[in-house]
């Protein structure tokens, strides 16, 4: 048999070639980082420094007045998760609050009304182009000017707001929580047992004669019972058990003055009241950018069809325009949601004690600031992989459901 003289040397071949760089490649990155590594370890060695995460267990030994109950006496470690809660409180009210105050001025921007217009983008204009840093500072000294604490501002005799920050009701729970609770669990466990039983019926049975291109698979299955299913379920479990409950499971806190602080109820500290109020300001007049370029994206034809069939413009706003915007404004309010949560760690400058605050603190302790860095660094990273993955997800559910449509 004879020899084909057109085969390519492997040392030629373009496939090969491809795999040996991407190989090359990698284990060029790997002895990189293990230069900078060793590097890391001699230059830490030549102060007296050894890199370890003992300093986690180790005693605090200061205190932290805002977020969870936490004494000089507890660790580093929960010291940590201390700045993570506050962290994580700070970013998801103020995702929530600049969402919404987003979303109006972004429309406002587009409204009719000269003044209504005008007022919008003067909002947008100055709180985009300010830096954050500069506006978390013009808020706290605004927020310590406020009334004193027997002085007040009072409305409903429920919600007081005075130089120590935001005192707001709260529900706590009560007697009769621990047997309700005891329905939620049971509302959970048989709506679990009720979709993936429907899951698999529809699937192996309801399900059958579609082709296998068509046909749902067991998780949309499950997915869809969920939506449909699982969240009735609870529901009623919940309601039944709050009236089967005979104590009662939550009483309303409000806040109280006595002696010389209110007591009772939730307060959000200056600090805190000055980074959500920054936060929500800056990120919003961004959304208000986004919503604004998403709705002029919805072609004028669909305006003016919908104006056709009598619907009014809040309604054109509400059940055309909208819906067909959110899919274009999605992806850059997903970056928007990032940088706040990463503009969170500015709280340092005012005394928030977040998780960069925190980190710091015990920085000066330890002076192990590479594993300290090295944890801000993956509890960051965690957060907005975290919130990337939600809103991919929600903005594949919402484009696969308007091209459905």
């Amino acid at each position: 048999m004879q020899q084909d003289s057109t085969k390519i040397p492997f040392w030629r071949d373009i496939r090969v070639l491809k795999v040996l760089f991407q190989v090359i490649f990698i284990i060029g990155i790997i002895l990189l980082a293990l230069f900078f590594y060793m590097n890391m370890l001699n230059g830490l060695e030549r102060q007296g420094i050894e890199l370890s995460l003992d300093f986690l267990m180790s005693e605090a030994g200061f205190e932290l007045s805002e977020g969870i109950d936490f004494d000089s006496s507890d660790t580093n470690l929960k010291a940590f998760w201390v700045g993570v809660v506050n962290t994580l409180r700070v970013s998801i009210i103020g995702i929530f609050c600049a969402t919404i105050v987003g979303f109006l001025f972004g429309i406002a921007r587009l409204s009719s009304n000269w003044l209504i217009s005008k007022t919008a983008a003067v909002y947008v204009e100055i709180f985009r182009n300010t830096p954050l840093v500069l506006q978390i500072l013009f808020w706290y000294p605004l927020i310590l000017t406020l009334p004193k604490v027997r002085e007040s501002i009072n409305f409903f005799d429920s919600i007081f707001i005075n130089r120590r920050g935001v005192y707001l009701p709260s529900a706590v729970p009560a007697d009769g929580f621990n047997t309700w609770r005891w329905y939620l669990l049971s509302g959970i466990i048989i709506a679990i047992i009720v979709v993936l039983g429907l899951a698999a019926y529809r699937y192996f049975f309801q399900d059958r004669e579609l082709h296998e291109t068509d046909r749902p698979s067991f998780v949309s299955n499950i997915i869809l019972g969920a939506k449909w299913v699982a969240a009735p379920i609870f529901l009623t479990a919940a309601i039944v058990g709050w009236f089967l409950t005979p104590e009662v499971s939550f009483v309303l806190s409000k806040p109280e003055l006595q002696g010389f602080n209110f007591v009772g109820g939730i307060n959000f500290s200056p600090e805190f009241t000055a980074m959500l109020i920054g936060l929500t300001v800056y990120t919003s007049a961004f959304i208000a950018e986004v919503v604004r370029a998403g709705i002029q994206s919805v072609v004028k034809g669909q305006r003016e069809a919908a104006r056709s069939v009598g619907l009014k413009e809040s309604q054109v706003l509400r059940l055309v325009v909208i819906p067909q915007a959110i899919p274009v404004i999605v992806p850059p309010l997903t970056s928007q949601y990032l940088n706040l949560a990463k503009n969170s760690s500015l709280g340092t400058f005012i005394a928030y004690t977040d998780l960069y605050a925190i980190a710091e603190i015990i920085n000066g302790k330890t002076d192990q600031s590479v594993p300290i860095f090295a944890i801000i660094m993956a509890s960051y990273l965690i957060l907005s992989l975290t919130t990337s993955a939600f809103m991919n997800w929600y903005n594949r559910r919402i484009t696969r459901f308007g091209s459905s449509s």
